[in-house]
């Protein structure tokens, strides 16, 4: 078993509506578990829902989409995740997905909640699709492992990654966004090929796009909306962030993700806050 598939596994009792599991501090990016991360957890809570309900199983077995609002950051320790088959189709199967944590109090607090829908992805035709952006090879790429020390010391779940960024979108790890509000970039989970729930990890496992706008504080993610295309092939992930419009205290992040092959696998907008400078949040 590798180190992720260790982390994300859950446990059952008799309601296969409920799962349990524990948060590591290995996953965490600053002060709270990585978004990404949770939405791969409550995936997978109800996946295996849709797998194990003798009243409800499908031949489903691949997230199709996925929109997920974050209500408080998720903290290292024991977690509950509930799911609710909502309808099952036969193009796909949709759940709810509640996650929680028990809060200082003694009460549960909701951490993230979400609507996803399973279909099969093993064969898909491809009409049309983007075409993956132009990086330098892996080996010729900035890896997160050069960063600062006191970078890496709050960014633990980069440790997890194997992550190397284009040169041209990583200025502003030396103090040079480009402005342009792009990162791009390669990714692989070590130890472990992509599948497309870890998919949907990927789609938030970069630096937040805000770094390249001179924005390097925290950006917390308040509505994630994620389509995963197809399986992966086994390799490199070659991901693509970028942002156009900033303002109000927030910005919108897009993502892309295509696979060693060149194939586009999955796609994503988040809705982020950001805390711009005195006179520039408008």
């Amino acid at each position: 078993m590798t180190e992720y598939d260790d982390a994300i596994r859950l446990e059952t009792g008799d309601d296969p509506a409920r799962r349990t599991g524990t948060f590591s501090e290995d996953w965490m990016i600053g002060n709270a578990v990585n978004g990404g991360f949770v939405m791969a957890t409550g995936l997978s809570a109800l996946g295996q829902h849709l797998a194990t309900d003798p009243a409800e199983q499908t031949p489903h077995s691949d997230p199709v989409v996925m929109s997920a609002y974050f209500m408080t950051a998720a903290a290292p320790g024991p977690f509950t995740v509930t799911t609710d088959i909502m309808r099952c189709g036969r193009m796909l199967s949709t759940g709810q997905i509640s996650l929680s944590q028990v809060g200082p109090g003694g009460a549960p607090v909701e951490r993230m909640r979400a609507i996803a829908s399973f279909g099969n992805l093993e064969h898909v035709d491809t009409l049309k699709q983007s075409t993956p952006p132009d990086l330098p090879p892996p080996e010729q790429c900035v890896s997160a492992e050069q960063a600062p020390p006191e970078f890496l010391a709050n960014m633990r779940f980069l440790e997890r990654l194997d992550l190397r960024l284009d040169p041209a979108t990583a200025g502003w790890a030396l103090g040079k966004p480009s402005m342009q509000g792009a990162i791009r970039g390669w990714l692989r989970v070590k130890d472990r090929e992509p599948d497309t729930t870890l998919l949907m990890m990927a789609l938030d496992a970069l630096p937040p796009v805000a770094f390249d706008l001179g924005i390097l504080g925290w950006t917390p993610t308040l509505e994630f909306t994620g389509h995963i295309r197809r399986r992966p092939a086994p390799g490199w992930l070659r991901v693509s962030l970028s942002s156009e419009n900033v303002g109000g205290g927030m910005m919108e992040e897009d993502a892309s993700i295509w696979d060693s092959t060149g194939a586009l696998v999955a796609q994503s907008r988040q809705l982020c806050g950001v805390r711009l400078a005195s006179g520039r949040n408008g």
